[in-house]
């Protein structure tokens, strides 16, 4: 029903931005990481929307772009993933880096999100690896590799270092890990023995 809202925001809170378009100001729920891009009244964004319908309501979900709506609706096609656990993911989790904890096994990372727990997180993983494993890694901008200290004809271990850096890990310790493994390792098993490493603290 809408694609997508233009127009100035008027309000917003932890959870919610209200957008005015030609006078009428629609209230968006919205992740932590589109709120941080929006800035606060007064700004004027656009919204792209996804319209929830349920038999007592109607709610409105606004994401700075497509690439997260695309996520929300991924996560909410999952078997009792709901809007409001979907939303909670992606305010801990951009997109790329759900696309990379989902490919890479690493649920452990998922149940970050407030009510999310470890069933919901390993069926997320279950039911979207083959969806998203074909945007990892274009979806991740990879570094140069002088700045990774990886030689460039290791582009595995220089995409899994970006994959951990879009996790949230530091160019340098991302470089660090994936450096002692074995060079013959795929990009997801890099990634997921790089998060076992880091879980440790080595």
């Amino acid at each position: 029903m809408f694609y997508s809202l233009t127009g100035k925001i008027i309000y917003t809170d932890a959870s919610t931005v209200a957008v005015e378009c030609g006078g009428v100001a629609f209230r968006c729920t919205t992740s932590i990481n589109t709120l941080q891009k929006t800035g606060g009244a007064g700004n004027t964004v656009t919204l792209y929307t996804y319209l929830h319908i349920r038999e007592d309501a109607m709610e409105l979900f606004g994401f700075y772009d497509n690439e997260e709506l695309e996520s929300f609706r991924l996560l909410i096609s999952v078997s009792g993933v709901g809007p409001k656990a979907a939303i909670a993911i992606l305010s801990v989790l951009t997109p790329s880096a759900l696309a990379v904890c989902v490919t890479s096994g690493d649920a452990k990372t998922i149940t970050k999100a407030q009510g999310v727990g470890a069933k919901i997180a390993q069926r997320i993983v279950l039911e979207l690896k083959d969806k998203l494993s074909k945007t990892v890694p274009s979806q991740i901008a990879v570094s140069e590799f002088s700045s990774m200290g990886l030689s460039s004809s290791n582009a595995n271990k220089s995409e899994a270092v970006s994959a951990l850096a879009a996790l949230g890990y530091t160019h340098s310790d991302a470089s660090s890990v994936i450096a002692k493994l074995d060079d013959s390792l795929s990009v997801q098993e890099l990634i997921k023995q790089g998060l076992k490493l880091l879980s440790r603290g080595i």
